[in-house]
C-alpha cells in the first residue's frame, strides 16, 4: 500500500514561494532600471559604504553589499538548511525510495552543466566558473510553475521543491569547498566549538529556538574570518534545530515558518536589489558570445534539463525509484527547462568564482539572459502539454 504524506507544507511552501519569486522579477526590473539611469552610480556608492563595529578584538564594519552577500544570505541558507533536514527526517527525502529520484536528478542536474561550462572554459581564465550552472533558484523555479496551476500535477511540483532542495544542499558543499578562501584553523576551531555545543543542545532536548541562534550569530563570525564562506553557518545551525518525523510542530518547524514569508519578502529581493544592478553596456552582448557566457547559458539552458531527464530515467530504469503520481517523461524535460533558472544561486556562485569586474558582470548578465529563456520555454512547454489533456489526472 502506498504511504500517505502530507502535502499541507508544501502547498503552504508553493503559495509563498511563488508570490516570493514574482516580487523577485519585480526587483530584477526595477534593479536593472536604476542601475542604467543617472541614480546608478549613487547606488554603487551606497552599497559600497561600510557600516558597522571596528576594534581590536571585534572586526564587523564591512560595505552594505558584503553584509547583504554574507550576512542577510546567512539567514536564506538558515531556511534552506531547515528545509533539507525537515525533508530528511519526514519528508521526500526521509527514505531512499522517495529520496532516490530527486536526489539522482539533482545530481544530474549539477554535473551535467559543470561538465558543458568546462568544455567552453577548460584551460581559460574563467574556467573557475564551473560552479555557476549547477545551482537552481528555488523561488523563481516555483513560482514559475506554480503559475501553471492544475496544468501539471502537484506531485511534478513536490518533486521539483525535493529536487532544488537538494540542489541547494549541493551548491552549499560546491561552495564550502571549492570558493572558499585561505583557511584560518584557529577560527574554524571556534566555530566547530559552538557548532559542537549545539550539538549537544540537540542531544540534551533543549527547545528553546534563542539558545540555537545565538550560538549561531557567533559561528557566523568565526566561519567568515575561517576562510569558508559565512552563509555556511546557516546551514550548520539549522541541522541542529530539533525536529520531529510526525505532525507535532517542532522547534525547526516553528522556525522555519517564521523565517519563510521574511526570506522570499524581504531577504531574498534585497539580494536582487544589490546584485542584479547591471549597467548595459555593448560589450556585454560580445560577452555573451565569449567562452565564459556560452559555458553558462548552455549549462543552465541544456545541461540541466539533459542531466535531470537523463539521471532520472537511469533512476527509474534501474529500478530503485519510480515516477511521481500522474507524470509523465515528456514533463520531466519541461521541469528540467525550468530547474535552468539558476539566477540567485548562479549569481552568488559567480561572485565567489571571479573577483575581476568583468567577468562578474558578464557572467551575471548570461545568467539572466538563460534563466530567463529557460523559465519561458519551461512554462510554454508545460502548459502546452497541460492543453493537450489534463495530465494532472492522468494514470501513471
Amino acid at each position: 500500500m502506498m504511504q500517505k504524506f502530507n502535502l499541507a507544507p508544501f502547498k503552504d511552501f508553493l503559495k509563498t514561494g511563488s508570490a516570493g519569486g514574482l516580487i523577485l522579477i519585480a526587483c530584477v526590473v526595477v534593479s536593472l532600471l536604476l542601475a542604467n539611469s543617472p541614480l546608478g552610480p549613487a547606488f554603487e556608492r551606497f552599497l559600497a559604504l561600510e557600516i558597522g563595529y571596528s576594534s581590536a578584538l571585534l572586526q564587523l564594519e564591512y560595505p552594505i553589499l558584503l553584509w547583504i552577500n554574507d550576512g542577510l544570505m546567512a539567514v536564506f541558507f538558515l531556511l534552506v538548511g531547515l528545509e533539507i533536514k525537515r525533508e530528511l527526517v519526514e519528508g521526500e527525502l526521509s527514505s531512499l525510495k522517495q529520496a532516490a529520484l530527486p536526489v539522482f536528478a539533482a545530481i544530474g542536474g549539477m554535473l551535467v552543466p559543470a561538465v558543458v561550462y568546462m568544455l567552453f572554459n577548460q584551460g581559460t581564465e574563467t574556467a573557475g566558473g564551473w560552479g555557476i550552472p549547477m545551482a537552481t533558484d528555488i523561488a523563481f523555479a516555483i513560482a514559475v510553475i506554480s503559475l501553471l496551476g492544475k496544468r501539471v500535477p502537484l506531485s511534478l511540483k513536490v518533486f521539483l521543491t525535493a529536487l532544488a532542495i537538494v540542489d541547494d544542499l549541493g551548491a552549499i558543499l560546491v561552495i564550502a569547498l571549492f570558493y572558499s578562501t585561505e583557511m584560518h584553523l584557529n577560527y574554524l576551531l571556534y566555530a566547530g566549538v559552538v557548532f559542537a555545543l549545539l550539538i549537544c543542545f540537540n542531544r540534551f532536548g533543549v527547545k528553546n529556538i534563542w539558545l540555537y541562534l545565538l550560538p549561531g550569530v557567533v559561528m557566523w563570525y568565526f566561519i567568515h574570518h575561517s576562510g569558508i564562506h559565512a552563509t555556511i553557518a546557516g546551514v550548520l545551525t539549522a541541522l541542529t534545530l530539533p525536529t520531529t518525523p510526525d505532525e507535532t510542530e517542532s522547534p525547526l518547524e516553528k522556525l522555519e515558518h517564521a523565517l519563510t514569508r521574511p526570506v522570499n519578502f524581504l531577504i531574498m529581493p534585497i539580494f536582487a536589489l544589490a546584485n542584479t544592478n547591471i549597467r548595459f553596456e555593448s560589450e556585454m552582448l560580445e560577452g555573451l558570445t565569449s567562452s565564459l557566457g556560452l559555458g553558462i547559458i548552455f549549462g543552465l539552458m541544456a545541461g540541466k534539463p539533459i542531466g535531470i531527464l537523463f539521471f532520472s530515467w537511469l533512476s527509474v530504469k534501474i529500478g530503485i525509484s519510480t515516477l511521481p503520481t500522474g507524470t509523465r517523461w515528456v514533463q520531466f524535460l519541461g521541469l528540467g527547462l525550468l530547474a535552468g533558472i539558476g539566477f540567485t544561486m548562479s549569481i552568488f556562485i559567480a561572485l565567489l568564482s571571479f573577483s575581476e569586474p568583468a567577468f562578474q558582470t558578464q557572467a551575471k548578465f548570461a545568467i539572466l539572459i538563460a534563466s530567463l529563456l529557460s523559465g519561458l520555454l519551461g512554462f510554454l512547454f508545460l502548459k502546452k502539454l497541460g492543453a493537450k489533456g489534463n495530465l494532472a489526472e492522468m494514470p501513471e
